[in-house]
């Protein structure tokens, strides 16, 4: 059989996109200005939502989503509810917004967060809850939704992986109070860099606006200043003193606006998003539909009724009793041309930088067993359903070679 590679990810960048490139390199306006307020709008009309705010990087998305809570009383060190398995900028983002995570386990099944494990993790001082739809495969949101109306909390969605994925009929990233996605490289829609914040609450979006740069008072949806011939704004002397609110500041900010650069290449995946989201699900789903044959020794996740998984990636899970270890599997994957990544760790006891949070190994079976035995593997639009063979068929050879005595496995070189 003819070796094939099947690298984990890939980017698309259109023409058009390589022409708005080579446009704002003419003009000189290369910051945060017109294209990204095309990326947004764009963005936010893909979801059906009001509001999309892009920023720097996913981890920036998330951040800036929780430290919208400081605007509504929270406080510094308040708790938010985050899975334990995640990859680590899920906790980062807690941290950078100036709380503390509080982990829950994970279901086994879906690798997202335990919902019969959350109210158990509510203190007086929780203010949210992130779920994350780990994988693309959308989190119970139902269920997290009514407990945190229960409770009176913000949910937050992490959707960093979890572009075209649908629950109940609805879109990741419209199923909460907001929501937090990356356009990292290895995404459906991508800029190369970057992150997006989405909410249908126009409030939250203004204050988005602020956090992103600095905290500053100059917050307008459709700022008059990024087109190529407004130069003046006179809502910016508003101040009693004339004082230029580009300079004013209400609130601790941070600084991480997406550049013009980045969102051409984001409105240029945009305008093929549907063409990669089918091609992406068509691989995704050929694999998912065929993984039962390597039952008992390798599992995966399933799409079920009421759901479409966004296709960000296939993840393979070794499990209890298997013959060979997850180096043998990744080694005999790698040098069979099939890329892979381990699927992330438990944060709070397989990250040492939470270790300061006193967490004890042991207390997140689930997610701790994810850290140690499970991979994932690309599905991106540079693949196809070949190419999905090829992995279906060198996962098999690896079995076939790999006895239940463990006696032949796949030799190392």
């Amino acid at each position: 059989m003819h070796k094939r590679q099947i690298p984990f990810g890939t980017i698309t960048i259109t023409e058009s996109a390589k022409r708005l490139i080579v446009e704002s390199l003419e003009t000189k306006r290369i910051s945060c200005g017109k294209l990204v307020r095309e990326f947004e709008n764009r963005f936010a009309g893909l979801l059906g939502v009001k509001e999309a705010v892009a920023v720097s990087t996913g981890t920036d998305a998330d951040t800036l989503a929780l430290a919208v809570l400081h605007d509504f009383g929270a406080r510094r060190g308040d708790e938010v509810i985050v899975p334990a398995l995640s990859f680590v900028a899920t906790g980062n983002a807690v941290l950078h917004a100036g709380f503390t995570p509080v982990f829950v386990d994970i279901e086994r099944e879906t690798l997202n967060i335990d919902p019969a494990g959350i109210e158990a993790a509510i203190t007086p001082r929780t203010r949210a809850i992130m779920p994350v739809h780990l994988m693309g495969k959308p989190a119970e949101m139902d269920t997290i939704n009514a407990i945190a109306k229960k409770h009176g909390l913000l949910v937050v969605e992490d959707a960093a992986e979890a572009h075209g994925a649908l629950y109940k009929g609805k879109p990741a990233g419209s199923l909460a109070d907001l929501a937090a996605f990356s356009t990292y490289v290895a995404h459906i829609i991508t800029t190369g860099e970057g992150g997006v914040i989405t909410t249908n609450n126009e409030q939250y979006g203004e204050i988005l606006r602020s956090l992103r740069s600095h905290g500053r008072n100059c917050t307008c949806k459709h700022c008059i200043m990024n087109t190529d011939t407004v130069t003046y704004c006179a809502k910016r002397f508003r101040g009693e003193g004339g004082e230029d609110v580009r300079f004013t500041f209400d609130r601790i900010g941070y600084s991480c606006k997406m550049n013009e650069l980045e969102a051409a290449i984001g409105i240029g995946a945009m305008e093929v998003y549907h063409e990669i989201l089918k091609k992406r699900h068509d691989n995704l789903l050929y694999v998912l539909e065929r993984f039962d044959r390597f039952a008992p020794w390798l599992s995966t996740i399933k799409e079920e009724a009421h759901e479409q998984i966004g296709p960000h990636a296939i993840p393979i899970v070794i499990n209890e009793g298997a013959p060979f270890s997850r180096a043998d599997l990744t080694h005999y994957l790698e040098q069979n041309g099939i890329e892979t990544r381990t699927l992330f760790a438990s944060m709070p006891t397989q990250c040492p930088g939470f270790a300061y949070l006193g967490y004890r190994l042991g207390q997140f079976p689930n997610a701790e067993y994810m850290g140690l035995n499970g991979i994932h593997i690309g599905v991106h639009q540079d693949v196809g359903i070949e190419d999905m063979e090829y992995v279906l068929t060198i996962l098999g050879q690896f079995l076939q070679n790999s006895g239940p005595d463990g006696s032949s496995r796949p030799q190392r070189s």
